[in-house]
């Protein structure tokens, strides 16, 4: 039996999908992005659900388009977090501009968790 969430527990799920460039602004190419992050949001929300009901996790599922940075310090500051949890990035382009994660951390204004 593992750790249980101290009474009263809440975790806010944040998945952020990013905003269309300009590559994807085909006349069909937003619609396929839009359909995509639906999709995998849907599938988080079935996992959500199934591990949530085993645990007795109160759980609330934030799914927005944009910059992942921002919406996830919005979420957090406005949740009132005591930590964030957030995976790593093995995107290339991110040692150039630094990291979600990184960002994250810099920003000082929550413990943050970075997991593989």
């Amino acid at each position: 039996m593992g750790p249980r969430a101290p009474r009263g527990a809440r975790l806010v799920v944040v998945h952020v999908s990013p905003v269309a460039s300009m590559g994807t602004l085909t006349p069909g190419g937003a619609a396929a992005l839009r359909e995509t992050a639906d999709e995998i949001s849907a599938q988080i929300r079935r996992e959500l659900e199934a591990a949530a009901g085993r645990e007795q996790v109160r759980y609330d599922l934030v799914t927005e388009l944009g910059d992942a940075y921002a919406v996830l310090a919005r979420v957090a500051d406005e949740s009132r977090a005591d930590a964030v949890v957030v995976g790593a990035s093995a995107q290339a382009g991110h040692r150039l501009i630094g990291s979600v994660a990184v960002r994250l951390v810099k920003a000082g204004r929550w413990p943050v968790t970075v997991v593989p």
